[in-house]
């Protein structure tokens, strides 16, 4: 896979080039400290994935890859900073992050997350999905059950809960990418539900889908 390692510490930057060169299944195409010259080689070096820290100079990463996305939607974009708090994940999963990861997590974690986001599914580290978990459950008291969701709002929402985008959706099921964001917004809306993320928390926190 090509990817883009975007990262303004040289150490950090570099260590990543390194780590991704030792695996037969990368190719690191190019390397750049700011959300800009990201942007910019989101367009040149036509990568497949996109290694982004949140924290760089001139443009946010949240900012770079909400630019990408909207130009390059097939580019997968894996989020690896420090930031843990929830208003850098829920800004990152809404720019259109494929997946977030920590730098504290193991190689193991990253590559696990590299690996699924090619194939059309989110990744949260399990630091993450935990911290978004607790989140729904703090915010919620007595939430509604999904069985008030029709059979198909279901097999959405559990779709969506394990990770697959729209396309990969509606691929699934038979039916147009349109038709899968309508259950989307109709199955949110019977259950409260604000985000994404939230989506996947009320799964998990439901036993839906496993953790």
């Amino acid at each position: 896979m090509r990817t883009l390692i975007v990262e303004d510490q040289t150490v950090m930057r570099d260590g990543l080039q390194a780590l991704l060169a030792s695996e037969p299944d990368f190719e690191v195409v190019g390397a750049t400290a700011e959300g800009e010259s990201a942007i910019r080689a989101a367009d040149t070096l036509q990568p497949n994935i996109i290694l982004m820290d949140l924290s760089i100079p001139h443009v946010s990463g949240t900012d770079a890859i909400t630019r990408i996305k909207r130009k390059h939607p097939e580019i997968k974009i894996v989020v690896l900073t420090l930031h843990k708090e929830d208003k850098f994940i829920q800004a990152a999963l809404q720019a259109g992050a494929d997946a977030y990861v920590l730098k504290d997590d193991n190689r193991e974690e990253l590559f696990t997350a590299l690996l699924t986001v090619i194939t059309g599914r989110r990744y949260l580290s399990p630091s993450i999905l935990e911290r978004v978990i607790m989140g729904y459950l703090d915010r919620t008291t007595e939430t509604p059950s999904w069985e008030i969701l029709t059979d198909r709002e279901q097999e959405v929402m559990k779709l969506i809960a394990e990770g697959y985008r729209t396309k990969d959706i509606a691929a699934q099921l038979t039916v147009s990418p349109r038709t899968v964001e309508t259950h989307r917004t109709n199955l949110m809306k019977k259950l409260d539900l604000a985000s994404v993320s939230a989506v996947t928390a009320y799964a998990i926190a439901n036993g839906i889908i496993a953790q």
